[in-house]
């Protein structure tokens, strides 16, 4: 080839890679998903987190101590986490209680979350309303979160939000104080600092074209009384437009709608506004794979009926012995349908954890789903039992495909089985070799709070008989119903 060719030759080659990299660099690129991890609820303080004083979030007491604190956060998780499968909690914090005696036991509720694998996003929250959404005294701001920081910056599971809803500032001023935040409290990673729209945390755009936080995620709001009525389909462009194109570093951490009066959150033609705004933000969050909080589990405003309208569950029990049951459990679904679960046709429940080993307990007895000694052996009876933390008391959900699972014992690793696949009324769980049979698989079907356990080839339910609460009452199969003897729940142990 002589050197006029080669040398035209290498122009054009040159040419066609420019161009290519040229095509590249200005194609769309598809939301990359960070904070689909992301399950949460909001717990709030009864009267809403605008506070002069200490924050005491619903269902705790000035009077407890850091043990009695994380008792009733543990109570309050494990329903949050089976009802809906809830891993995250966004908690308010303040310079009234920060570093207080009160923070000490408060600590208890942060502490018992990241413990049991969940997410927790700590806020912060001014002065009262008065305060008009800016930071009432920006010395004891800082030192309040330099002793969060200091406590908290190297738990991988505690998350950062410098402010919630900054409505108070420019963009600019808020921006360059969220920039000053990160600089000053280096012991915060980036990665697990969520900085708040502009407004009420409601518009990303500003924040996410700022290259100082190219590495945070962000905090976003959006509230159907915020603005206007609007179609399903407008609201769904309203949100899609005000997230940016940060939607894959955006953590929704306050939505909501009324969940006390009974509206049909599954009514995909409802003119009702409130239900068009729900199924529009669930499904931008599932649309951008966006994680967020539901704003609130508990707490909040409790205008003329005690409690917030808003709030996805009502509180009931005493001492440490608290329970929380799902309000709406049309409206639970659309959340978890934003999360990314199958509503409709698939589970009814949210699945389990791969690999994670769950105590499964009875709601009348609050025993557990027992193997009976000899514990390894094929047809061994599977009971109820005061729970000892014992191997064969836990229990792997294996998917068996289209929303059924096996339930495989720890200490065996044999499956829950109705003995001879019986359709009888009244025949024995035992456990068995894993096989595909459908008497070794099992729907769980939301009830209240709870969950049946729903058998495949007989359409029956895991029933303890008689109501009994004794220890080694055999489980057996009967015609679902309503009973608390057919209610189970699920803890990561």
């Amino acid at each position: 080839m002589n050197e006029v060719r080669r040398s035209r030759l290498l122009i054009a080659l040159v040419g066609a890679l420019i161009a290519l990299v040229g095509a590249v660099a200005v194609a769309p690129t598809p939301a990359a998903a960070a904070t689909e991890g992301f399950r949460g609820m909001n717990w709030a303080v009864l009267g809403d987190n605008f506070s002069t004083g200490p924050l005491v979030v619903q269902g705790l007491s000035m009077s407890d101590s850091n043990a009695t604190v994380r008792a009733k956060a543990n109570a309050l998780y494990d329903d949050m986490a089976a009802t809906m499968g809830v891993n995250t909690v966004r908690l308010p914090i303040n310079t009234h209680t920060v570093g207080t005696a009160w923070w000490e036991a408060y600590r208890g509720a942060i502490d018992a979350a990241t413990a049991r694998g969940f997410k927790v996003i700590l806020a912060y929250w001014e002065d009262g309303a008065a305060s008009g959404g800016r930071i009432t005294n920006l010395a004891a701001w800082n030192a309040m979160w330099s002793t969060v920081t200091n406590t908290y910056g190297a738990n991988p599971n505690v998350y950062f939000e410098p402010m919630n809803e900054p409505h108070g500032y420019s963009s600019a001023e808020w921006r360059d104080v969220a920039a000053n935040w990160l600089s000053y409290h280096y012991s915060a990673v980036p990665g697990r600092v969520l900085i708040g729209g502009t407004g009420f945390s409601q518009d990303l755009r500003d924040v996410c074209n700022d290259p100082r936080f190219a590495a945070t995620l962000f905090s976003f709001h959006h509230y159907a009384f915020f603005y206007e009525a609007m179609s399903y389909d407008a609201f769904r462009s309203h949100i899609q437009t005000r997230l940016g194109t940060c939607a894959s570093r955006a953590v929704a951490t306050e939505f909501g709608a009324p969940m006390n009066d009974g509206r049909d959150y599954a009514d995909a033609a409802s003119t009702d506004n409130f239900v068009r705004h729900i199924r529009a933000m669930a499904q931008v969050m599932r649309d951008n794979r966006m994680g967020g909080t539901y704003w609130p589990a508990l707490g909040g405003k409790p205008g003329t009926i005690g409690y917030d309208w808003y709030s996805m569950f009502s509180l009931s029990g005493s001492g440490t012995n608290l329970d929380l049951t799902v309000r709406n459990p049309s409206g639970a679904d659309r959340i978890r349908y934003g999360w990314g679960d199958t509503i409709g046709g698939g589970p009814t429940t949210p699945p389990p954890s791969t690999g994670t080993f769950y105590r499964i307990t009875v709601r009348h007895s609050g025993k557990a789903m027992d193997v009976q000694a000899p514990n390894t052996d094929n047809g061994a009876r599977v009971g109820q039992y005061t729970y000892g933390g014992n191997p064969w008391q836990q229990w792997q959900f294996v998917d068996a495909g289209s929303g059924w699972w096996r339930l495989v014992s720890r200490h065996s690793g044999k499956c829950l089985d109705v003995t001879g696949a019986s359709t009888a009324d009244g025949a024995e769980l035992i456990q068995y070799t894993c096989g595909s049979g459908a008497n070794q698989q099992f729907q769980m079907v939301a009830s209240g709070g709870w969950f049946q356990l729903r058998a495949r080839h007989s359409g029956k339910c895991v029933d303890v008989p008689a109501l009994s609460t004794a220890d080694g009452v055999v489980l057996k199969q009967y015609a679902c119903n309503t009973g608390a003897n057919q209610q189970w729940s699920r803890t990561p142990v």
